[in-house]
């Protein structure tokens, strides 16, 4: 595999760098970490930071886990990977160099992404646990059971998260409490692979639904009507 920076213009390689022949799903991200610009990749069992202009590597721990999928989050001095096969891990690393691992636990989170709201980690484990860790050390602070297998990532909005499993039906919870608490749920459609978007005060949701004998997908704007 490879990494490679183009000029968005024209679509030249303006730098290129090999990859460890292995599969991997997650997309590079570009995050303000450790008091500079750099470009993040998770999973081949590495974990590496790249300066996005050069394609320089800065930095390289040994970690992760052969595939990961989702993408990674940071809270200004830690990143987050997690990955589901042939191991099971979420960890925080130190993205200065300094080649730390700042904590790893043996959590499953493989398909979803994980989010990170001032000290505290979220994730949504596939089989359908709802989980908060202490961001900066990975403590297990509460944990709670929902329904359903879930592909799609979690989102945020000020105080509640919001997780859709692949049969359609939404899970609030309340993020400001130190226990798990459900605020609601909800079913829209009966399939659901999408993650949710939030933008000007309306959710975006795209699911399907069996009309008769035919699958059709659909898109859902909902919010309060003008």
């Amino acid at each position: 595999g490879a990494i490679a920076g183009l000029d968005r213009e024209t679509g030249k390689i303006i730098w290129k760098q090999d990859r460890p022949e292995m599969p991997n799903y997650p997309s590079p991200i570009i995050l303000n970490v450790a008091g500079k610009t750099q470009l993040i990749m998770t999973g081949c069992e590495l974990v590496t930071g790249m300066n996005p202009q050069t394609g320089e590597k800065l930095w390289e721990i040994e970690g992760a886990t052969t595939e990961c999928v989702t993408s990674t989050p940071t809270n200004g001095e830690l990143v987050y990977s997690s990955g589901g096969y042939p191991k099971n891990h979420v960890a925080a690393y130190r993205a200065d160099g300094s080649g730390e691992v700042a904590w790893e636990i043996g959590t499953r989170i493989y398909v979803p992404s994980m989010l990170v709201k001032e000290s505290r980690l979220y994730a949504i484990a596939d089989a359908g646990i709802a989980y908060c860790l202490d961001a900066s050390t990975g403590e297990e602070l509460w944990k709670g059971r929902l329904s359903g297998t879930f592909t799609s990532s979690p989102v945020i909005v000020n105080n509640v998260l919001m997780a859709t499993n692949e049969a359609g039906e939404t899970f609030v919870i309340n993020i400001d409490s130190d226990e798990f608490e459900l605020l609601g749920r909800n079913q829209l459609g009966e399939e659901s692979f999408a993650t949710p978007v939030v933008c000007d005060s309306k959710i975006f949701m795209r699911v399907a639904s069996k009309i008769g004998d035919e699958r059709k997908e659909f898109l859902y704007c909902l919010g309060k009507k003008q």
